[in-house]
């Protein structure tokens, strides 16, 4: 029987390494150098690795394949319709984000979880995003604000009717928002740090985890959230911010388990 592989490295870990790999550009080194003979090749590398990569995350962050899934290189090749030489490259990116695990001599696996990595991640998330909150709060102009209470809005009215394929919509919206919430802080350096945190697959299936009462908490958190962002009250904003992180993790507490002490 083949080893299993081993679980995933802790959150810092993931992170220091995905905020180094973003600030030096080492991702974008593995398609060599861009000398003007082979800028073509380039491009065309580039692209079919980004078409590869966002193929495998999609099917990671949907949870198409679970944790310690093997991911072969010549399915992922078949799926996307590309060559292996960009998959290779795609799936390294991906272990940079920490959502693979390379094992020797057997390749690479879809990263496993466990509650220390999760509650890791909720600390990281309740540090980092508060603090987006409060920066928002201080340079939001109005039609940002317009922009944020539309998806708070929207995303309140699924999470009260409830129509088919509201969880989908709800996830897409409330990515929507934490997204421009974080693009009107202006933070290159915090973009990076919650992009390698979002990408945790336990963000991303949160609403999986979620009851009624949770998503109609979560959707009103988010217009609270726009109300401290139009009072321009930043300790408001990250009080809220970090209220409606902390309810994500008793979500997820309450569907896995709590970690031991």
């Amino acid at each position: 029987m083949a080893r299993q592989p081993a679980p995933a490295t802790q959150t810092l870990r993931h992170l220091r390494r995905f905020v180094i790999e973003q600030r030096s550009g080492a991702h974008r080194s593995l398609f060599g150098p861009l000398g003007d003979g082979n800028r073509v090749g380039y491009n065309f590398r580039m692209i079919a690795a980004t078409k590869a990569y966002r193929a495998v995350r999609a099917k990671i962050l949907r949870g198409d394949w679970a944790p310690g899934t093997r991911i072969k290189e010549k399915e992922v090749a078949e799926m996307s319709g590309v060559s292996r030489t960009p998959v290779r490259e795609a799936l390294r990116r991906l272990e940079a984000e920490g959502l693979l695990r390379f094992v020797p001599n057997q390749g690479a696996f879809v990263a496993s979880w466990s509650a220390e990595d999760a509650e890791q991640t909720f600390e990281l998330r309740i540090l980092l995003e508060s603090y987006v909150a409060q920066m928002a709060a201080a340079k939001a102009h109005p039609e940002a604000i317009q922009e944020l209470r539309l998806l708070a809005e929207t995303q309140n009215a699924e999470a009260l009717e409830k129509k088919p394929g509201h969880l989908k919509r709800i996830s897409e919206l409330n990515s929507k928002f934490h997204q421009r919430l974080l693009q009107i802080a202006c933070s290159e350096r915090l973009e990076s740090m919650l992009s390698a945190l979002s990408n945790a697959p336990l963000v991303a299936q949160t609403f999986r985890d979620y009851e009624d009462d949770d998503l109609a908490r979560s959707a009103r958190h988010h217009l609270e959230l726009v109300d401290a962002l139009q009072a321009g009250d930043g300790e408001w904003a990250a009080s809220v911010m970090r209220s409606h992180v902390i309810a994500a993790r008793r979500a997820f507490r309450n569907k896995h388990g709590a970690p031991e002490n």
